[in-house]
């Protein structure tokens, strides 16, 4: 049978701890119970959660504190941490993300969003644990093979190539996961990825770095797992508070992927972190210009904005495709790197063949 994950509720309301508690073990959680800021740390340094829900307002040592410490320890810096607090002004909000926070739930919690959420993490979760243990799995397998000595060159590329491709497959998965909190399909992130792949191609970078774009290249958006439904799903413009929210994903999404050893995480770290960069420096979180925003980040920028336009949202309808290719032009040398953008308009056919071949199952406009 399954072992059921871990849960650690540190929360000094007993009211809402055994609430809380109810509510993930009616789901099959198994659930702990922490009631100041000390007793959750002891708690999890004797036996690792896999999700913590942090209250902010704690005895003997504040929640902010305490998720500080739990990310700068390497055993238990990759273990999910959501915030759980009535404190839900932005200022709290960005404070508590800062402090190594991984989501933000206001108090009273809603069931099926602490349902939700819980699952997205432990996803999450289990993904960073993969990774954790991917380095010491793929060097066993080495030794083994090395000491049986009957085994072929071609056996050790079989048995890493399905290594890598569980990897792969995992992270696919984990970017939809994010990507279909806000409505987008498979489709889009297939997209993605082969439309930064033909671009890396024609610009001449390396074999390995073309390889593996396609698959960091879909986690650009992997942070909005930490935005509000309220927010991702809003069918008109977001204010200034929900705007400095929902940027908070580049952020998010940097952190969920940082410290790997893995070439394929690094890549979508730096991806997540600057997709939404601008070559002339106005873009977000960290205001980067020109050359300074990695290559990967200028890649994916001018994909992801043509395929948001094209696409539908909640907030927006599907532009022309004429239309958002004149968009593209438009903005080329303030949103865009000029070579980036002229690479892509170098092979436009190529990239609607790439739209054609991985649409969405049902029709979003009339391309005409």
């Amino acid at each position: 049978m399954e072992k059921s994950s871990q849960i650690l509720v540190v929360e000094d309301d007993v009211m809402n701890s055994r609430l809380l508690t109810t509510i993930l073990t009616r789901l099959g959680y198994t659930v702990e119970t922490a009631f100041d800021g000390i007793n959750g740390l002891e708690k999890v340094e004797a036996s690792p959660p896999d999700l913590i829900l942090l209250d902010l307002n704690l005895p003997r040592m504040d929640g902010y504190e305490v998720a500080r410490r739990l990310k700068e320890a390497d055993k238990t810096k990759i273990i999910p941490i959501v915030v759980v607090s009535s404190f839900a002004e932005v200022e709290n909000r960005i404070k508590a993300f800062e402090a190594g926070a991984d989501d933000f739930l206001s108090k009273p919690v809603d069931q099926v969003e602490l349902r939700a959420r819980v699952q997205s993490l432990l996803k999450v979760k289990m993904f960073n644990d993969h990774m954790v243990n991917y380095q010491k799995i793929l060097e066993a397998e080495v030794d083994k093979r090395t000491l049986e000595l009957r085994q072929t060159f071609e056996e050790l590329k079989i048995a890493f190539d399905k290594i890598k491709q569980v990897s792969l497959d995992t992270t696919f998965r984990l970017a939809q996961a994010a990507e279909s909190k806000d409505g987008e399909t498979g489709g889009h992130i297939k997209r993605i990825g082969y439309y930064s792949t033909a671009l890396a191609r024609v610009m001449g970078l390396p074999a390995e770095d073309i390889d593996i774009i396609l698959y960091a290249a879909p986690m650009h958006d992997i942070g909005k797992i930490g935005v509000p439904d309220r927010i991702l799903l809003k069918p008109g413009p977001l204010d200034v508070e929900e705007w400095k929210i929902m940027k908070l994903h580049t952020v998010i999404g940097g952190r969920i992927l940082a410290n790997s050893d893995s070439y394929v995480i690094k890549m979508g770290e730096q991806i997540a972190l600057t997709h939404h960069e601008k070559w002339d420096g106005s873009g977000y979180p960290n205001g980067l210009k020109g050359s300074q925003i990695p290559l990967w980040g200028r890649i994916v920028a001018i994909v992801d904005v043509f395929d948001a336009l094209i696409s539908n949202r909640p907030y927006k309808k599907a532009f022309p495709i004429d239309q958002s290719l004149e968009i593209l032009k438009k903005d080329t040398g303030t949103h865009f790197d000029p070579e980036v953008s002229e690479t892509f308009f170098s092979i436009q056919e190529e990239i609607l063949s790439i739209l054609r071949e991985y649409e969405d199952p049902f029709p979003k406009k009339d391309d005409h």
